[in-house]
């Protein structure tokens, strides 16, 4: 069935695949709440918000995924984020980073910079092997404004832009 289906649209569905994913949940409930009576009814309610925030979800990591044929390969087990590139590499826990950037002049793609607190800096380009994976850990860091870094990354800038700095402590 798959050479039915061209590879320009296969890629473009498997990009899409959790936003289409969240539209399908959520018309399903939206059928149940238009079809069905009350008690049905309000099950299609609820399934009609899972399927929406399902969507925005998908569409949001839609939005940060990129091809993966760019250098390298990124690893993450248990918030430890990996990078094995061709020139470069090293690890990094994602409690240890202090700053996360992008940096549109590296090549042969812009990359993400994470710094650390030990002086450590790790560079990853945005379209290395498993990069996507990169999405649930940037949007874990305190603070971080997840529309901000997707439109950043989508208009990519002329000179460094610095996304996400960890919040000071204070002392009250």
């Amino acid at each position: 069935m798959a050479d039915f289906v061209r590879p320009a649209v296969r890629a473009a569905v498997w990009h899409w695949r959790e936003a289409i994913f969240g539209g399908a949940v959520a018309a399903l409930g939206l059928w149940w709440v238009l079809t069905f009576y009350s008690p049905v009814q309000w099950l299609g309610w609820i399934i009609v918000a899972l399927g929406a925030a399902l969507a925005l979800g998908g569409w949001q990591r839609a939005r940060f995924r990129r091809d993966g044929a760019g250098p390298g390969v990124v690893q993450v087990t248990e918030r430890r984020l990996t990078y094995f590139g061709p020139l470069t590499g090293g690890g990094i826990d994602m409690e240890d980073v202090t700053a996360l950037e992008l940096e549109p002049a590296a090549l042969p793609a812009p990359h993400w910079v994470l710094s650390g607190q030990g002086g450590q800096r790790l560079e990853i380009p945005v379209n290395a092997k498993g990069a996507d994976a990169l999405f649930d850990l940037f949007a874990a860091l305190p603070g971080i404004e997840t529309e901000a870094m997707l439109s950043t990354l989508s208009h990519t800038p002329k000179q460094r832009v610095t996304i996400w700095t960890r919040p000071q402590a204070r002392l009250s």
